[in-house]
């Protein structure tokens, strides 16, 4: 049976055997498959968050530090900043993940926080602490002084590798770039080999089209790193998340990275499959404004993912679904910004809110034997 194929088959199992899947929960009765096997299955969630300047109190960056310090513009002192870290600490453990060995999502990738200590104050919040969430950061030489970085469960994902790459190389013309680096992350996945790459590309200052060539490049950068770790070991799989400041139908996403829409087009040769694209078709975002959407906050996976459940060289470790985590208490409940992410800020008024971005999740499953 040719991939393309197995792919669409895959796709009508996950229906056929696998219904309580579309809503996000690991069935705990046993299914049975086409030949009459009895299998249960369960579930791992990957979550990516746009912390929104998560920065502590202190301007130790200069100009791009002193908003958010107690005598910048923001008035960013200590009672707004434990409120902040208790609003995201309180957002994250409410993204439960039914019918998974752990709490809550096994890895979480973040941008916009200023350095490692203000995720280690956020890993260490009331509501987080129990799950003893692990860090991996690394200092970007962004000129707002905002990195990404990545949260996982040590219970259900052992680092073996982390590696970073700079935009600069795919912008001969404009060396003196300064963006957020990319993160690379290798490690062991409920007993699989896993790389997670964790981006915030260039934003749209000065406008899309004119700040395309930016993304674009980041794109290509992704690309060639995905490319990179297949060679070294073509028998893993890819999870690349971020926050792009494009949509799936834009160039960056669509062409440099080459992420598909439909899982048709995904040979089973390290293809990316994008499923936010069909999302957001739907009217479906993670920001907006006046009733329109963009669905910058996407985690794209290789075709590692897609293989058929009966295929005997599949991954046990299987992609379920998509979800923009847009919770009620997450949105803006007034005014121009009902339905709309119930921001930090507004105007320069602190709205004691959580994120500009709603936060967004992939379910993969696995078969328990």
């Amino acid at each position: 049976m040719d991939m393309k194929k197995n792919v669409i088959i895959m796709a009508l199992a996950l229906v056929a055997l696998l219904p309580a899947l579309a809503w996000g929960q690991a069935p705990q009765d046993n299914t049975q498959d086409q030949n009459g096997t009895e299998r249960r299955y369960t579930q791992y969630g990957v979550m990516f968050y746009n912390l929104e300047n998560l920065f502590d109190t202190i301007n130790s960056n200069g100009v791009y530090d002193k908003e958010f310090s107690p005598e910048g513009a923001r008035q960013w002192n200590g009672t707004k900043y434990w409120q902040k870290q208790h609003n995201m600490a309180y957002a994250i453990s409410q993204m439960e993940v039914k019918g998974s060995p752990a709490e809550g999502p096994v890895l979480i990738g973040v941008s916009e926080i200023e350095n490692i200590t203000v995720l280690q104050d956020l890993v260490r919040q009331p509501e987080l602490k129990d799950r003893r969430y692990q860090i991996v950061h690394h200092d970007s030489p962004d000129r707002r002084g905002v990195d990404v970085g990545l949260l996982y469960n040590p219970r259900f994902f052992k680092v073996l590798n982390v590696t970073n790459q700079r935009i600069n190389k795919y912008l001969p013309d404009y060396p003196e770039f300064r963006s957020r680096d990319q993160l690379c992350v290798t490690g062991m996945l409920a007993g699989e080999k896993v790389s997670i790459l964790v981006n915030h590309w260039p934003s749209r200052l000065g406008g899309e089209e004119q700040s395309s060539y930016l993304r674009e490049a980041a794109g290509r950068m992704a690309r060639e790193t995905m490319d990179s770790l297949l060679r070294d070991d073509p028998n893993q799989g890819i999870i690349f998340m971020g926050d792009l400041n494009d949509d799936p139908q834009n160039k960056s996403c669509s062409e440099a990275l080459g992420a598909k829409k439909e899982m048709k087009d995904c040979p089973g040769d390290g293809t990316c499959f994008n499923p936010w694209w069909n999302i957001l078709g739907k009217g479906i975002g993670t920001l907006g404004y006046k009733g329109n959407w963009n669905l910058f906050d996407q985690i794209i996976f290789t075709d590692y993912f897609l293989k058929h459940y009966d295929s005997k060289d599949k991954p046990t470790l299987t992609f379920s679904r998509a979800e923009v985590l847009n919770r009620k208490f997450l949105r803006g409940n007034e005014g121009d910004r009902l339905g709309y992410p119930l921001r930090t800020f507004s105007a320069g008024i602190f709205l004691n809110g959580y994120s500009d971005h709603f936060p967004t999740m992939i379910y993969l499953v696995k078969e328990i034997k």
